[in-house]
């Protein structure tokens, strides 16, 4: 360990682990703002909640050792929630050490909550996926930082940025290349990466630089370097249509993957005897009530589960792009206390937080209970009313994308009903895995499937083997009122397009608080053309409601066709 650039103690040198702390429990803050840009009351989650911040973390990365060790410090002081801004690849439980660690914490009454990744929007990408854990993807905020190209041919381009330095004198526009052709090698050249540029090139003009290797803010001051004035980030294909905010060292904005092609084409359209294509930069500060939101965030990793198919993940999304949080104060004598980042370590606290409210709340809930209470009240209409956007495609999303839906604080401190958990379910969910008893060192095991884990979402994975064209399965599932005393709960459910769903009984009576009463879900299917190695996946859902509350759960069904 190199003790002139990190410490040996949780002290931040990075910035990651006080802007993540911040968003789970940081006091009222007012004014707080990065550069200008969000200016207002900043706080935490859960304000007065005490913190304790364990170093998993090094230059070199994450090792697992630290992360079973934090986890083990984190029991041993009494801790009420784990938050885990970090992920690695899937892997089998009995060899992922997140997994194990919050497996324990776990079993000692701790909340775990955990980043489902940034590999989004691709599916098969969401980490974190073992179902002790509360997997959190990310969504946007209705607030953003506009800051538009303007092309020399008069077409307006829309970004976003929070830069605030001296910038492009109003009125006039400048030279615009594309660093991808004159500017050096071709490819690295147009990523921007160091010392790519050719200043010859680029000096005085506004460069588009290509997403991708180095980090967007690095890619700045390479072109800085060069003698560029401004640049103009563009997406990949892959990055889709998602814009995160970053705070630039020259003026510098971000925009999408059609956006980028459309001026790359503006740049390649230019004739030699005509005027040279030109661009500027508008900043725009701070725009609120942004339209729609939230919005599922392009990076926020998807499903389905690549471990345990049965297992809806992520099992919720929260505000995770473009978030006001602390900063630490670097070496390098900059003054701001706060930062403006975007991904599903920002949107992982929020929910940690939000467990911490609602264990004060209701002290006798197990981490099981908190999770069900988030995932049942969870919404996933945005606020024009209709399902919530893919930011990465325009389209709507679905069950893949923010699992049971974005957290609602308020609702989940009263959900009516939860689907609780103990150690010996998540043994049993093990056990029926094809775990051995050496992975899990258990010998307990129970019929049934392992989509029968008392989960607040529902899944199953057909195969689609010989000439059997009906398919069935059940979920059986148990729920505690936490609610009013004497209740009666009556089930809507809505099948998968296509399917047939039903449940029994269609109603729950309740006598009493703490009271469990068990449902059964059945669900019936016929076989789907497809091609081999094809599959498609479908949703419906099942609401228990007494008038008051509404208990939401998804049901996902997935058909494939063996190669």
């Amino acid at each position: 360990m190199n003790q002139t650039s990190e410490f040996r103690s949780p002290r931040d040198s990075d910035g990651h682990g006080t802007h993540t702390a911040s968003i789970a429990a940081g006091r009222y803050v007012y004014p707080a703002s990065t550069l200008g840009y969000a200016r207002g009351l900043a706080a935490g989650m859960a304000p007065k909640a005490r913190l304790a911040v364990y170093k998993v973390c090094w230059t070199a990365g994450c090792y697992d050792s630290d992360i079973l060790a934090a986890f083990d410090a984190a029991v041993a002081d009494g801790v009420d929630v784990i938050s885990l801004s970090v992920g690695g690849v899937v892997v089998p439980y009995y060899l992922d050490a997140i997994a194990i660690g919050a497996f324990g914490a776990m079993d000692r009454g701790i909340f775990v909550s955990a980043s489902a990744g940034n590999g989004g929007p691709g599916a098969l990408t969401v980490t974190n996926v073992a179902p002790w854990v509360t997997t959190v993807g990310a969504g946007t905020l209705d607030r953003d930082f506009p800051a538009d190209v303007k092309l020399g041919n008069g077409k307006v381009i829309p970004g976003m940025s929070v830069y605030s330095g001296p910038g492009l004198a109003p009125g006039k526009t400048y030279p615009l290349v594309y660093a991808g052709t004159q500017a050096g090698d071709g490819y690295s050249s147009s990523l921007c990466l160091e010392g790519s540029l050719d200043p010859k090139f680029v000096a005085g003009k506004i460069v588009m630089c290509d997403r991708g290797i180095n980090s967007r803010a690095a890619k700045g001051e390479v072109v800085k370097k060069a003698g560029g004035i401004g640049m103009i980030l563009a997406n990949g294909v892959f990055d889709g249509e998602g814009l995160v905010a970053d705070c630039h060292v020259l003026p510098a904005t971000a925009v999408g993957a059609t956006s980028g092609e459309e001026i790359r084409r503006y740049i390649s359209s230019a004739k030699p005897n005509s005027p040279p294509p030109t661009a500027t930069i508008v900043f725009k500060g701070t725009r609120l009530g942004v339209k729609p939101a939230p919005v599922v965030a392009s990076f926020s990793a998807r499903g389905p589960n690549p471990e345990s198919p049965e297992i809806l993940k992520p099992d919720l999304v929260a505000p995770g792009l473009n978030i006001l949080a602390a900063w630490p104060i670097p070496s390098d004598h900059r003054t701001t206390e706060f930062n403006i980042l975007s991904g599903t370590s920002m949107a992982c606290p929020h929910v940690s937080g939000l467990a911490a409210l609602l264990k004060a709340a209701h002290p006798e809930w197990s981490p099981a209970a908190i999770k069900s209470a988030f995932m049942t009240t969870a919404y996933t209409v945005d606020n024009r009313g209709k399902t919530m956007l893919d930011e990465s495609t325009g389209n709507s999303s679905t069950v893949m994308d923010f699992g049971s839906g974005h957290v609602h604080p308020q609702k989940a401190m009263d959900p009516g009903l939860v689907y609780d958990l103990t150690t010996f379910d998540y043994v049993d969910f093990l056990c029926n895995s094809n775990y051995t008893e050496q992975n899990i060192k258990v010998v307990t095991r129970r019929a049934g499937h392992s989509g029968n884990l008392n989960y607040p979402s529902m899944a199953v994975v057909f195969q689609q083997y010989g000439i059997k064209q009906k398919m069935s399965t059940h979920f059986i599932r148990t729920v505690t009122n936490v609610g009013d005393g004497e209740s009666v709960y009556s089930a809507r459910v809505v099948a998968p397009a296509g399917m047939v769903a039903t449940v029994k009984p269609e109603k729950l009576v309740f006598r009493r608080a703490g009271q469990k009463l068990n449902f059964l879900v059945r669900v019936q299917t016929r076989v789907a053309k497809l091609a081999p190695g094809g599959s498609v996946m479908k949703s419906g859902f099942i609401v228990w409601s007494d008038g008051k509350h509404n208990v939401t759960s998804p049901i996902v069904v997935t058909l494939q066709q063996p190669l």
